[in-house]
């Protein structure tokens, strides 16, 4: 990314954008106080958000229900509409963002296209979604200063028939009804809180009631084959999972378009076992973090890829390869690179997060990236803790591949790489590097003082279950 790139995305926030963010505040706002309560305030926001859709085909539908819940209707039906309703205008905001982001680096993207029916597929069990949507509109209504410990129980029984249900479609809904519901509990009671997430929440219950009507939200898939080319590895971590997200560029074998894709593979964790230790847990894909670690392309053979660029990871199709340096491959392959279309459902601001390359910039002490006047916010929050890259080596550097992502009304960068001067010596960092185990003789040190708490566990779990 050059200065004049920079200057396209940042020079001006798209028409619409600020109006829409409103709307959807405003909605939010009515949610927290319940929309069984809804004041003056409240009906007007419900007012603007029909208002906001009139033209849409959700119009008709949305004004019906923004009239009925004003009326105390608060039916499944209603829910719906006004979920799909915010879910639109944030969709809107994302493509526009997006649309400006695709602009500014000249990257082409695929075009979503819904995949056909099939007749032949098992329909969804209708009670398990009924009972979802009934728990959600349990929520919808008390408001989320109103939830309390019976109302985050009445969930139980649906997600334990959700988790039970062996169709993977289904997973996506529980895993996220499950964890609003963890948010929650540990919140209650939430009316004590100092600061509800507004946002957060509101964005949680508007996928989890879409999630729960029959549709078809990640679209088709089909295989691929090809070389892998990594470029930078974003690592989520949670107290009880963990999650590593490569951003690659997939060149096919045959004809076809270089594309941007996406590999994740994920674990369960607990609390105590954090850093670089977390890499242990996803010792079922070697293939992977040796490439990480040692910084190779991939050999993968028949993957399923799917509409949205995620490579369904599979270790028995994948073979490492020669070594591949990111860095070359960000400056080489990735401006042509196609990026992958967008589901529908993940339309939202906050899930923009594509692959970038910076150069010629000068890094300031207060986290920012200067191109030739133009500045670029560096989020040093997100570095994690699994890998070498410092926010010291951030601002000693002189290369960075990272994602650029629309946070709190700005464009920020998130580093995942970075190519830097340390005493005079070229140093380069990766967020996977120590994918096989940390590199830093000062950090194996303190890991062997402080045991093997992956080790640990396993042995403790192993003798609960002998038991």
């Amino acid at each position: 990314m050059q200065a004049l790139q920079l200057a396209e995305l940042t020079g001006q926030v798209p028409p619409g954008v600020g109006e829409a963010l409103e709307v959807v505040a405003g909605f939010d706002a009515a949610l927290a106080d319940g929309l069984a309560r809804l004041g003056p305030r409240h009906t007007e926001a419900l007012e603007a958000l029909a208002g906001a859709v009139g033209g849409s085909p959700l119009g008709a539908a949305l004004a019906e229900a923004s009239g009925k819940i004003a009326a105390g209707s608060i039916g499944v039906a209603e829910l719906a509409a006004v979920a799909g309703a915010r879910a639109a205008l944030l969709g809107a905001v994302h493509d526009a963002l997006l649309d400006r982001l695709d602009g500014a680096l000249g990257r082409s993207r695929s075009v979503w296209e819904e995949p056909p029916a099939d007749p032949e597929r098992e329909p969804v069990p209708a009670g398990l979604l009924a009972a979802a949507r009934s728990w959600l509109q349990e929520l919808a209504i008390a408001g989320w200063r109103g939830v309390d410990d019976a109302l985050v129980s009445a969930a139980d029984q649906a997600l334990d028939a959700l988790w039970a249900e062996p169709e993977p479609r289904l997973r996506r809904l529980a895993v996220l009804a499950d964890g609003l519901a963890a948010e929650l509990r540990a919140s209650c009671p939430v009316a004590t809180m100092e600061r509800i997430p507004e946002r957060r929440w509101a964005d949680l219950w508007t996928r989890a009631v879409l999630l729960s009507h029959a549709g078809s939200w990640t679209g088709g898939a089909t295989t691929v084959s090809g070389r892998l080319l990594p470029l930078g590895v974003d690592v989520h971590e949670h107290g009880t999972a963990v999650q590593v997200q490569l951003h690659a560029v997939l060149e096919p074998a045959g004809e076809g378009p270089v594309r941007l894709v996406r590999v994740a593979v994920a674990a369960a964790k607990v609390d105590t076992i954090v850093g670089p230790l977390v890499w242990r847990l996803l010792a079922a894909y070697p293939t992977l973090l040796t490439a990480l670690a040692e910084r190779r392309a991939v050999e993968v053979t028949e993957m399923s890829l799917t509409s949205g660029g995620d490579l369904q990871w599979d270790e028995e199709r994948a073979e490492a390869g020669e070594p591949a340096d990111p860095f070359a491959t960000a400056r080489v392959r990735l401006p042509g690179a196609q990026a992958p279309a967008v589901a529908p459902l993940d339309r939202h601001p906050v899930r923009i997060a594509e692959p970038v390359l910076v150069e010629g910039y000068r890094a300031g002490r207060d986290g920012t990236f200067d191109l030739n006047g133009e500045s670029l916010a560096v989020d040093l929050d997100r570095l994690p803790s699994s890998g070498p890259l410092t926010p010291q080596l951030v601002k000693a550097s002189t290369a960075c591949i990272g994602l650029l992502r629309w946070d709190a009304g700005q464009w920020t960068l998130q580093p995942l790489a970075v190519q830097a001067l340390v005493k005079k010596q070229p140093v380069e960092a990766h967020n996977g590097d120590w994918a096989m185990g940390p590199t830093d003789p000062k950090v194996s040190k303190a890991l062997a003082r402080s045991g093997d708490a992956v080790a640990v566990l396993s042995e403790r779990a192993g003798r609960l279950l002998r038991k």
